[in-house]
């Protein structure tokens, strides 16, 4: 009578064959790791920048700018005016960039401990009166804003070109009555190329950005309301290392002369 494979043959048996099957089936941890794809590739990043209306056009340039050198990266801009924009980041409303036209609404937003790091200031504007195409009320001065009859429009004064016009009021002793009183100096200018007002009190940047629709008047006593812009990174930013980059380019040689470009004056200057 032959006899069956003894027990330690089956064994040997069973061990050679879930070797076999395993190299074959399946794969280990490690292996499955080294076929997935590289971990060290960058992620997409989405730059919040929260701007003053004021630098809407220069923004966009730079905006593109910035993302033609970081592959990779978009910027999303929100323009607004200044002081509505702080009341969002207040509110915890998330970017990673805030660029001021002037320094008070800086400091509120440093108040609330929101900032990554100092402001750096980039950028000077002064007041200039936008009238409609032709200047058909013959605005030729600030002291004519004053006159009976005419429908002037400015920012309100908790917007840096509303503290500006106020600043100028004071110091000159005209004494304005405006039909509206805007959230923006876009608004403003808004009013004046519909032909809602008879003219407003914007920056002179906005007068160049808007051609031909406006005629702008410049009057001295802008001179003495010069707005200071200063651009900081937030701590709330996700996006630390692009916040600064995106900061430094703005203040760079390069984002300096768009902003010239633009009617900008120089920090300092």
């Amino acid at each position: 009578m032959s006899r069956g494979p003894r027990p330690a043959a089956l064994v040997a048996a069973a061990l050679l064959l879930a070797g076999c099957g395993g190299s074959a089936g399946s794969s280990s941890p490690s292996s499955a790791a080294s076929s997935s794809p590289s971990s060290s590739a960058a992620a997409p990043v989405t730059l919040t920048v929260f701007a003053a209306a004021s630098l809407k056009s220069t923004f966009t340039a730079l905006g593109k700018r910035f993302e033609a050198s970081h592959p990779g990266t978009t910027v999303e801009f929100s323009f607004a005016g200044s002081s509505d924009l702080v009341s969002q980041l207040v509110a915890g409303a998330p970017a990673d960039v805030f660029a001021s036209a002037d320094e008070a609404n800086m400091a509120k937003v440093d108040r609330q401990q929101l900032l990554d790091g100092r402001p750096v200031d980039f950028a000077t504007n002064v007041l200039e009166i936008a009238t409609p195409r032709g200047n058909p009320a013959r605005v030729a001065s600030f002291a004519d804003l004053a006159r009976p009859g005419l429908a002037v429009v400015v920012c309100a004064p908790q917007v840096p070109c509303g503290a500006a016009a106020a600043e100028v009021e004071a110091a000159s002793g005209v004494a304005l009555e405006p039909v509206s009183e805007e959230s923006s100096v876009t608004d403003v200018l808004g009013k004046v190329t519909s032909g809602e007002a008879d003219a407003g009190l914007v920056y002179a940047t906005d007068v160049r950005t808007a051609g031909d629709a406006v005629t702008g008047v410049p009057f001295p006593e802008s001179a003495g309301a010069v707005n200071t812009y200063p651009i900081a990174a937030l701590s709330g930013s996700a996006h630390r290392a692009a916040a600064e980059a995106f900061r430094d380019l703005v203040a760079s040689a390069d984002g300096r002369a768009t902003l010239a470009a633009a009617g900008f004056g120089a920090p300092g200057a």
